[in-house]
């Protein structure tokens, strides 16, 4: 039987929130499912509280409220705070992202959640 992850969209309004929704979906209250991208790409992989068999979707309600509120605007406080963490030799880069993001270009958060559902989980993601 496949198993059924609900995220509630309307209370996705930052990445902290989709880490802490989407962790409470997979494990319950408290649960953990990733606090960074690539943990959360980890998780997907397998283990961390998904079926053994890998037999499981992931249903995002209301999932254009998130897209909103995980937007260039949030994209762009993203960055933020990779720039003040990242390599040297990464900040033109990552600079360049930000810059986007404040002028309401480029991927968003939205985006990278869901390109690494998309790698990562093949089919698991079902937009609602």
């Amino acid at each position: 039987m496949t198993a059924t992850y609900v995220l509630d969209g309307t209370q996705i309004r930052t990445l902290d929130d989709f880490w802490r929704v989407i962790g409470e979906a997979v494990n319950g209250p408290g649960g953990y499912f990733g606090r960074n991208l690539d943990a959360f790409a980890d998780c997907l992989s397998g283990g961390f509280g998904t079926p053994d068999d890998g037999d499981y979707v992931v249903e995002w309600r209301e999932h254009r409220v998130s897209r909103v509120h995980l937007g260039h605007p949030e994209t762009a406080r993203q960055l933020e705070i990779r720039l003040s963490r990242c390599h040297p030799l990464n900040r033109p880069s990552v600079g360049a992202d930000l810059a986007a993001a404040r002028e309401g270009r480029g991927t968003t958060v939205f985006d990278w959640l869901v390109r690494i559902f998309e790698e990562r989980a093949p089919g698991v993601l079902r937009l609602g």
